[in-house]
């Protein structure tokens, strides 16, 4: 004989998946439920687990209650964690947003207090200013000075040169006419 028709792993499979689906979106729901939806959902439970007494031929229904009773826990197990997960991030959201105003207003704080100082302090800037741009102007002009004088001796230096060599060299053609006419 053949195999009696009964569930195929097929149809058993896809009920998980459409189970796990609907887990899915349970959980998405339950952030946003009240109380009394929440106690339609136990009532739903057992009578889901009611339809799959058919398929365990050995269970017995104190097992199956343990098993939604752990069931129904590690959901809410698993939605705590998952509330407690939403306020940490919420948390470090608003902390990040704290710590980037503080930030902001050091900023503007210390911008205003360097401008108010500039301000009081402007005219003694100033004067700071001017006093180093005319030590540079005078040390500028003692420099060209200094440099102009010692141009000014080198140029006297070589008229010297050129009139002991122009001496010299009359010097030198007198005594040669004196030989001349000598001779």
């Amino acid at each position: 004989m053949g195999r009696s028709r009964s569930r195929s792993p097929k149809r058993h499979k896809s009920k998980r998946s459409h189970k796990r689906r609907s887990r899915s979106r349970d959980r998405d729901r339950k952030r946003h439920r009240t109380s009394r939806d929440k106690s339609k959902d136990r009532d739903r439970i057992p009578k889901q687990s009611s339809s799959r007494k058919i398929f365990k031929s050995d269970s017995s229904s104190s097992s199956s209650d343990e098993e939604i009773k752990s069931r129904e826990k590690k959901i809410d197990e698993v939605d705590r964690l998952a509330e407690l997960e939403r306020i940490r991030r919420q948390r470090e959201a608003e902390m990040k947003q704290v710590e980037e105003l503080a930030a902001r207003r050091v900023e503007e704080l210390v911008a205003k207090r360097v401008e108010e100082e500039l301000e009081k302090r402007k005219d003694e800037i100033e004067a700071e200013v001017l006093r180093r741009v005319e030590e540079a102007k005078q040390l500028m002009e003692e420099q060209m000075l200094e440099e102009l004088e010692k141009k000014r001796k080198e140029q006297e230096e070589e008229q010297r040169k050129r009139e002991a060599s122009f001496v010299e060299m009359r010097v030198t053609c007198g005594v040669r006419l004196a030989q001349l006419f000598i001779n």
